[in-house]
């Protein structure tokens, strides 16, 4: 081999595309690296949710950061993690389809939307885009609406952190398993799933809403970074009433509503203007929107990270 051909090849660069499609992933290699990065940004931000989540639930309003040193006073730091063995495992499957929903829905929308309806080439990637957001979300909820409902149990049963009426509609739980079982028998296999609508009205905005660009190099991640926080931050302010029903629902049990049975959005509306007038609806507003912020940046850098990281056959791309 000639002096000049070991150069060229030490000096060839692996090219990616701006846009690295479905076709294009190792997907056992994207799903197992997938779960592993995103348990760990869910580890991060689990503390923010458990905030949130209390706040919700609370007759009065509380600062964050007294709710913070409660916590820390009555739990110990480990009651920032109530209930996050329960909400791994269900991130796991749930980004499993999520990421899988959005990539065969981007792929197979962004074609048919380029070939069929003649759009041109920036059109047809917003319209795929919003249309994969869309159903990444609804297929996530599948799997995250019944953990959803566990892990919140969990998450405001330590502490005390709900009292007077509210507080009879709180029941103990001896873990996730046990908690998962006392609601199948209370309610059956629908009350896994309260506020399944609302999660869906929820959540999928935001997700449509991530416009992504197509500049090359480090500029893709950077954008789409921002354009994720800011997208998912004024969901956070438009969606926070939604969000506040939807956590008493699937929390409160029906113990506390004078027929009894499952609460009704009627109902838990009612309840919050009582309390707090329209205010109330957006207790929590603060971690939820440090979290949803967070989260979102966090997700689609680490999201782009992991594609690339996935590519099969890179050889394909040397230039």
């Amino acid at each position: 081999m000639s002096l000049s051909a070991v150069e060229n090849d030490t000096t060839s660069e692996i090219y990616l595309p701006a846009d690295i499609d479905w076709e294009m992933l190792d997907k056992s290699k994207f799903f197992f690296l997938g779960a592993a990065l995103f348990s760990a940004v869910s580890g991060t931000l689990y503390p923010i949710v458990v905030l949130k989540t209390r706040q919700q639930v609370m007759l009065k309003a509380i600062p964050c950061f007294k709710m913070a040193a409660s916590i820390v006073r009555s739990e110990g730091y480990r009651g920032f993690y109530s209930g996050f063995g329960t909400s791994l495992m269900g991130t796991i499957p749930a980004r499993a389809l999520y990421m899988g929903a959005l990539e065969v829905t981007k792929s197979n929308v962004g074609n048919a939307a380029s070939l069929n309806l003649g759009l041109s080439e920036g059109s047809a990637s917003a319209v795929a885009n919003a249309a994969a957001g869309l159903s990444a979300a609804m297929a996530a909820q599948l799997v995250w609406t019944p953990i959803d409902v566990v892990s919140q149990r969990l998450m405001v049963q330590g502490g005390g952190c709900v009292s007077g009426p509210s507080a009879n509609g709180l029941k103990k739980y001896n873990g996730g398993i046990d908690a998962f079982r006392k609601i199948i028998r209370a309610d059956g296999l629908r009350g896994l799933y309260r506020g399944f609508g609302i999660s869906i009205l929820t959540y999928a905005p935001s997700n449509a809403a991530w416009e992504r660009y197509r500049p090359d190099g480090k500029a893709v991640v950077a954008v789409q970074g921002l354009s994720a926080a800011m997208a998912s931050g004024v969901s956070a302010l438009v969606t926070m009433p939604l969000d506040t029903i939807k956590t008493r629902l699937q929390v409160l049990d029906g113990e506390g509503s004078l027929r009894g049975g499952s609460p009704t959005i009627l109902q838990t509306v009612r309840n919050l203007v009582k309390e707090g007038g329209f205010g109330a609806c957006y207790r929590g507003l603060g971690p939820r929107w440090a979290s949803m912020s967070m989260s979102a940046t966090t997700m689609i850098t680490t999201y782009e990270f992991l594609k690339r990281l996935s590519t099969k056959n890179q050889e394909r791309f040397v230039k």
